[in-house]
């Protein structure tokens, strides 16, 4: 690891803040996915049981 002198505390807050943010945002990605897929079947299976 490169030394980061002073500002080693600053620098590695930002690193885990992003990877923090990064995480949520792959998370919410998966969540609502996850959401619109189940949607989207259950529409599928009213649209076959009507037809």
């Amino acid at each position: 690891m490169p030394d980061l002198g002073r500002y080693a505390t600053e620098v590695l807050s930002a690193y885990a803040g992003t990877l923090i943010l990064l995480a949520l945002l792959i998370a919410g990605s998966v969540w609502k996915a996850r959401k619109v897929l189940r949607q989207l079947r259950e529409a599928e299976a009213r649209r076959e049981t009507t037809t």
